[in-house]
């Protein structure tokens, strides 16, 4: 999908299941739909529309107190189809790591990797931590360009599996190292897809599995999501959940009631905080990264997927923006990637208004 042209991603990014040699996992949702009423338009002072076009958006949602203050579709994608989510799963996957903390399955965050893994014990990945893995510190290399047919995340789902074991362990456990664990942030899918690994390792679960009994049952997800599977079976834990706008936003609600699905409390008391505090600067002014999740000096914070995925949240305005698209590259970070964190600021300035007036 890296490479194909836009035309053919519109229609793919809306269907992934349907495209030829992919395989997905059910996420189930139960019988129970935790409500997002219909709310009052927000005013935002200017064409929301004219955003949406430039930014080459398939939906937008706009989340606040509760309430579905905007939404709108486009790009032949509509309230009750499905799109990819891309790296957005990366956070979704980070929070499936703290619920298997609460339950018991994953001991500590300083935990080797290796412990949960032990084919990658004398690679480069051995005395890599838990936390280390979630903050993407492991010390690897790794080259995450999207457009390049050779970097590892455009080979990485090449990997020829070896017999008894997943394919992102065979691939993670072969690479070099390039600096100390711990010292050195670098985005890499290939860690998101191994703390996937592990998280089933420890659990016993299919990913897909668990994050329907932790989250998308209890917390009453409107529709099933289906997880994209890699060559050897297992969900790719950095990569593609495919479920509807409103869905996305339901995460975003999951996240800003402290990890509450069900009325049973899903994630350590602290772990949403950690989670989303920075734990790495990424050289953008006023950002960083935690547990998967990019921060805001504010206290906001978001998930992001290429090519315009995204969930973003402020707690502290009880505010939630989703977004589906379909950009013309799949980032571009003095662009589209600044006009769209622009978009969240004027959010919440009309918020700040309407709550001073």
């Amino acid at each position: 999908m890296l490479l194909a042209s836009q035309d053919h991603r519109d229609a793919a990014f809306r269907a992934v299941e349907e495209l030829p040699g992919i395989k997905v996992a059910t996420i189930r949702a139960g019988n129970r739909m935790h409500p997002v009423p219909q709310g009052r338009i927000i005013d935002l002072g200017f064409d929301i529309g004219a955003h949406m076009a430039k930014q080459r958006n398939a939906g937008l949602i706009i989340v606040q107190d509760g309430a579905i203050r905007f939404e709108r579709y486009a790009l032949g994608y509509t309230a009750t189809g499905r799109w990819t989510s891309f790296s957005v799963a990366k956070s979704i996957t980070s929070t499936l790591v703290g619920a298997a903390l609460q339950d018991g399955y994953i001991g500590s965050l300083d935990d080797r990797v290796s412990t949960y893994l032990p084919a990658l014990l004398g690679s480069a990945l051995e005395e890599v931590t838990v936390r280390q893995l979630l903050t993407m510190s492991s010390g690897v290399k790794w080259n995450e360009d999207y457009e390049d047919p050779a970097s590892d995340v455009s080979r990485f789902n090449s990997q020829k599996p070896v017999p008894g074991e997943d394919v992102s362990v065979s691939y993670m456990k072969a690479l070099p190292r390039e600096a100390a664990p711990g010292t050195t942030w670098v985005y890499k899918t290939g860690e998101t897809n191994l703390i996937g690994v592990l998280v089933s390792a420890a659990t016993g679960k299919r990913l897909s599995d668990y994050l329907s009994e932790k989250i998308w049952k209890p917390f009453g997800m409107e529709d099933d999501a289906v997880w994209m599977l890699g060559a050897t079976g297992h969900e790719i834990a950095g990569c593609c959940i495919s479920a509807r706008l409103r869905d996305f936003a339901r995460f975003g609600l999951f996240m800003m009631s402290g990890g509450v699905a069900g009325g049973q409390q899903v994630l350590p008391d602290d772990w949403i905080a950690q989670a989303t505090t920075k734990a790495y600067d990424v050289d953008i002014p006023g950002r960083g990264y935690g547990y998967q999740w990019w921060t805001n000096d504010d206290g906001s914070y978001s998930a992001q997927g290429i090519y315009g995925q995204g969930i973003f949240v402020d707690a502290a305005r009880r505010l939630v923006i989703a977004s589906n698209g379909n950009w013309p590259v799949a980032t571009d970070p003095d662009g589209l990637v600044a006009e769209r964190e622009a978009f969240y600021k004027r959010v919440q300035a009309a918020v700040d208004r309407e709550q001073a007036a």
